[in-house]
């Protein structure tokens, strides 16, 4: 299969200088289902990486920026940062209401689902449909009321 492939010679989008695509990395690159060839040779593509190493992300993923947005929490009012900007009408919590809404919720919904559970299940058997039914419970608690 490796005759199949030939090395090559390919032109660098950053320093423009030709570098060598060789017979195994083509290979590679099939396995890994990448669709294009490398545009980058390898010190250009070292010094990208380090660049975004340093901004704090992945190599990958040099322009992705993570939002964090200062507000006033709904329930205890004071001011935190939340990782996503917040939609008008809903209410914004911090990591702290947050995880007692949350530890509330699981347990209203185990409450629930404890009375209403059928008395084969409780026996202490855990089962597939316990376990959705506590999920779905859970889900329905935790979405804000319209």
């Amino acid at each position: 299969m490796q005759s199949d492939f030939q090395d090559r010679v390919l032109t660098c989008v950053d320093c423009r200088g030709q570098f060598i695509f060789t017979a195994g990395e083509q290979i590679f690159f099939l396995d890994k289902q990448f669709k294009n060839d490398p545009k980058r040779c390898k010190p250009c593509k070292a010094k990208r990486a380090a660049v975004g190493a340093r901004a704090g992300v992945a190599a990958g993923s040099a322009s992705t920026t993570r939002t964090e947005t200062r507000t006033e929490c709904s329930e205890c009012h004071i001011e935190t940062t939340v990782p996503f900007k917040p939609t008008q009408g809903r209410p914004v919590l911090c990591r702290q209401c947050f995880q007692g809404k949350r530890t509330n919720a699981v347990a209203t919904a185990s409450a629930i689902f404890e009375s209403t559970t059928p008395p084969a299940y409780e026996a202490g058997t855990v089962n597939a449909v316990s376990a959705v039914s506590v999920e779905a419970a859970t889900e329905a608690i935790l979405q804000p009321q319209a």
